[in-house]
């Protein structure tokens, strides 16, 4: 098989964005939480994220978030084109400070949760769900 020097570089070309692309994703995931914090530092309690550890198919993951006392809570998946999933407010009157929903994961990653509490810090969780078949085009 003979390459000419256009196939060469095309190659080449495709194989830096496939190597790029993670380190892009991980930026835009690290972005949000940078946005949604202020750049303040995180906390490891105060909020409980449940995930599945397995997923048999990555189109309805279930997840539920807790943060007593939170005013706000953001969800993440640190592996997919468009990190942000979710993000939940709550007013004065909430009864509780926790949502449950289905998400889409493109593959084995984490999911990460962050709160944001009544006394203005921030707590973070996080959590492993192994894919088998992956929801968003995997």
């Amino acid at each position: 098989m003979e390459f000419s020097r256009r196939d060469t570089l095309a190659m080449g070309l495709g194989a830096a964005v496939v190597t790029v692309l993670p380190f892009r994703v991980s930026a835009a995931a690290d972005d949000k939480i940078a946005e949604f914090t202020g750049g303040a530092e995180m906390s490891d309690g105060g909020i409980t994220l449940t995930a599945p550890e397995i997923a048999e198919n990555g189109n309805t993951v279930p997840i539920s978030v807790e943060a007593p006392g939170a005013t706000a809570i953001l969800v993440l998946a640190m592996g997919n084109p468009t990190p942000g999933v979710a993000t939940f407010n709550f007013g004065p009157m909430a009864g509780s400070q926790s949502a449950s929903t289905r998400i889409r994961l493109a593959g084995t990653q984490d999911v990460v949760a962050v709160a944001k509490l009544a006394d203005g810090s921030f707590a973070k969780a996080s959590s492993t769900v192994k894919v088998t078949i992956g929801g968003c085009g995997g």
